[in-house]
């Protein structure tokens, strides 16, 4: 029979959806459910010289750090492994191998050094540790680039555990995985297992894995997995599914129950403040063939369609797509919504209604629901003009700011007067240039707030008062009147946009009285 074995990565990759924190407790119960379940390898975390911590995380600041914490006693036949970025830990600082600690190195990397970690690699085998060659998004790799890299492997590295297809970006089809385990199965060396590692934004992982199985070889094979799929974005291939084909299949003797343990008692109370899984950002990240990253803070903006996420995707060039860069990410952002619009005619008109009048903003915030009667009472007044802001309000208002093509669709009213900016697609309305009034001195920002207390001290209101503009909370239930306007925040965002807004609101309050109907964050 052939040789076949799982890798449970939960406490690595599992780890990119909490920042490692797992905390040595749960770290030791998702340790010791993995090796009753008699998984064979286990991946411990990275290991990061500089983000690195000495306990009570998975991403650790040495390999020394790990037996000292939570391996305190290795069991037999199980393998235990950490990963390394190329670039994030010198391996001349590993210590020598010993039976106490870690037996493997996965060396992780991009194609642009797949010629350097070939001494990496060499160092790591010398010291004793068992190698997994990790080269990332391989289907970046054209046929005889993977040939070259695993030519290199044979000759320098022959005597290397593993070398991984790696799907990054889990976009690999079937055609994909059967072109790349042909080229792998037919170039390594017999000697060298061969493994996968894939994301599951095309809800693939499973079945790829499968594929590999009944490819015709009599290679030793290696298949990443995590309990209940817990990884980066999408995730990965669920441990405790392909442990059980595996005992329906291969005649493996896996244990379920302690996995489902693991379920149970701690990665359901992970998933109450983190997520992963399949979403349909991740399935467009994949589809555009670049990393999460860029799908995932797009969408996080709340500010834009699913569509119009798919629409930048399709944007990133080809060169950006493999690796995350934030400030270009912004660049594109900015450069998507700012269609050009000459705005000068509307800026008059709008001048014109609010002259020589105070300006209400109403936000969504859920306070709206708690004083409502107030909210009404003050815009009710003769030189009051409402504004809601991109919201359909619980009160009648003279305008609803609209940056978003979301809530233009919300507003049924036709005789619903407007104030939008030009990268929405209608045509109704006063219409403001999305690139002028996104500037302020902490950078771009299309938060409506924002924006709209810019056009409105460009055109000389003197007194602004603000309802619902309640700041962020971590908790979404706290955010919004409107349930459709629930997206999940981090505490760090909350504290971020908190702080942005803040900060704003203390440099327009030298030119504008700024006065505040429910109370807020911001004050």
């Amino acid at each position: 029979m052939r040789e076949i074995k799982i890798l449970d990565c939960t406490l690595r990759d599992g780890g990119c959806v909490n920042n490692f924190e797992f905390g040595n407790r749960y770290m030791r119960e998702i340790l010791d459910g993995i090796e009753k379940s008699g998984v064979e390898i286990i991946e411990l975390g990275y290991i990061d010289e500089k983000a690195g911590s000495y306990k009570n995380r998975t991403q650790f600041i040495n390999e020394q750090v790990i037996p000292d914490n939570y391996m305190l006693c290795k069991k037999p036949e199980k393998t235990y492994v950490a990963m390394v970025d190329y670039g994030k830990y010198n391996p001349d600082k590993l210590s020598l191998y010993t039976e106490k600690g870690i037996d493997g190195i996965r060396l992780a990397f991009h194609k642009k050094d797949r010629k350097n970690i070939i001494e990496w690699g060499r160092k790591i085998l010398d010291k004793g540790y068992q190698l997994f060659i990790q080269p990332m998004t391989c289907l970046r790799y054209s046929d005889e680039e993977m040939v070259d890299l695993i030519n290199d492997v044979n000759e320098k590295l022959p005597d290397a555990t593993a070398f991984y297809i790696v799907d990054s970006f889990g976009e690999m089809r079937l055609n994909d995985l059967n072109r790349i385990v042909h080229i792998v199965d037919h170039a390594l060396s017999s000697d060298i297992a061969m493994g996968l590692h894939s994301h599951n934004n095309l809800q693939l992982s499973y079945s790829n894995a499968v594929t590999l199985l009944n490819y015709p070889t009599k290679r030793k094979l290696i298949f990443d997995a995590s309990i209940m799929g817990m990884g980066k974005g999408a995730g990965n291939m669920n441990t405790e599914l392909f442990a059980e084909h595996l005992k329906l299949y291969e005649g493996k003797a896996y244990e379920i129950t302690p996995l489902l343990d693991v379920i149970d008692k701690v990665i359901n109370q992970i998933k109450e403040n983190f997520s992963w899984g399949y979403s349909v950002e991740y399935y467009l990240s994949a589809a555009n063939r670049c990393t999460p990253s860029y799908a995932s803070y797009f969408y996080k903006k709340h500010m834009l369609s699913i569509s119009q996420v798919a629409e930048l995707l399709d944007l990133i060039a080809e060169e950006k797509k493999i690796s995350f860069d934030k400030n270009y990410a912004e660049e594109l952002y900015y450069t998507y919504n700012a269609k050009a619009y000459n705005d000068e005619s509307d800026i008059k008109k709008l001048a014109e209604i609010v002259r020589e009048k105070r300006v209400l903003l109403v936000a969504p915030g859920r306070s709206v629901e708690r004083h409502i009667k107030e909210i009404v009472k003050y815009s009710e007044q003769d030189d009051v003009v409402s504004i809601a802001l991109n919201v359909y309000p619980p009160i009648d208002v003279d305008f609803v700011f609209a940056s978003k093509e979301t809530v233009l669709d919300s507003i049924e009213n036709d005789s619903q007067k407007i104030i939008v900016t030009s990268n929405t697609k209608t045509e109704k309305g006063i219409k403001i240039n999305y690139a002028t009034w996104t500037k302020w001195s902490g950078g771009n920002s299309d938060s409506a707030l924002i924006v709209m207390l810019n056009v409105l001290k460009y055109i000389g209101v003197k007194n602004v008062a603000l309802a619902g503009c309640d700041g962020f909370e971590a908790d979404v239930d706290c955010n919004y009147f409107d349930e459709k306007l629930k997206r999940p925040v981090t505490k760090e965002q909350a504290e971020r946009r908190n702080a942005r807004a803040k900060n704003f609101l203390d440099d327009m309050k030298k030119q504008i009285e700024i006065s505040f109907i429910t109370p807020s964050k911001y004050q």
